[in-house]
């Protein structure tokens, strides 16, 4: 009857109630023990992941197909005047590629590639790509696409860009651009290999661009709550009788001589 106006509640209910958090020392021991286990895992990638990015031969790892360059051949070359191209919002810019002189210019944001002598457009289709492929490394080229925006061996540049992969020992990639065609790097086994690790490293799984990311900040307060938590139990876990081992005992009183009666 009196359950049922209320006067106490059942039994169950009081059973079900939240357990409020008691920050004992034993509480804390168990977060310590496993934030310690988490930070020990990541403490040996580190260690494991800096031993193997010192012993990749960095000699692969900075390896480029060579660029060439050609003076520009001033015979023929029409003038900027000559061109139609009215007032330039960006700018102009000269170039030998293809044994031609190139007209590279920029006007609102839009790249436009103009043959010097003929004052044609240029269009960066996969055919130019491969006759500028073929100048950079000599290996046979194994395909050819076109990528929207950059991925991550190539994430250091914006916008499309052209991927071809040649045939080598390196199974090199070089990357160009889709608005000039113009080669921005080649990335081989080597650099990826030293890539994978350099991500381990500072664990930014993304990106792989820097240290500075929410990830590894977040470890760094992990450091930082393990030594405090450490600090603490310190003093939880001694008591006087662990240092009585310290502690001098009293020299023994010496006793009288004996003297001999009468």
């Amino acid at each position: 009857m009196a359950a049922d106006l209320g006067l106490s509640p059942p039994p169950q209910k009081e059973e079900k109630r939240m357990k409020r958090i008691r920050f004992t020392p034993l509480f804390f021991r168990r977060v310590h023990k496993w934030v310690g286990l988490v930070l020990g895992i990541q403490f040996l990638l580190w260690s494991l992941s800096g031993a193997m990015m010192a012993f990749v031969d960095m000699e692969d790892v900075r390896a480029q197909p060579p660029v060439f360059s050609h003076p520009i051949v001033a015979e023929g070359l029409l003038d900027p005047d000559q061109l139609g191209l009215g007032k330039l919002a960006g700018s102009i810019r000269l170039h030998m590629s293809d044994g031609r002189p190139i007209y590279e210019i920029a006007e609102n944001g839009v790249v436009r590639l103009l043959d010097g002598r003929s004052g044609d457009a240029i269009v960066v289709d996969e055919a130019l790509i491969r006759q500028r492929a073929g100048l950079i490394d000599g290996a046979p080229v194994r395909s050819v696409s076109l990528l929207d925006a950059a991925n991550l061996e190539a994430r250091e540049f914006d916008g499309p860009m052209w991927r071809v992969d040649f045939n080598d020992a390196e199974n090199t990639s070089a990357y160009f651009s889709a608005d000039t065609g113009q080669f921005l790097v080649a990335r081989g086994d080597g650099w990826r290999l030293w890539d994978f690790f350099w991500m381990l490293h500072n664990m930014d799984y993304m990106n792989r661009t820097s240290f500075n990311h929410p990830l590894i900040i977040a470890v760094a307060f992990g450091v930082l709550f393990l030594s405090g938590t450490g600090f603490y139990l310190l003093f939880k876990s001694f008591n006087r009788r662990d240092f009585k081992w310290l502690k001098r005992t009293s020299p023994m009183k010496s006793k009288p001589p004996l003297t001999s009666a009468g």
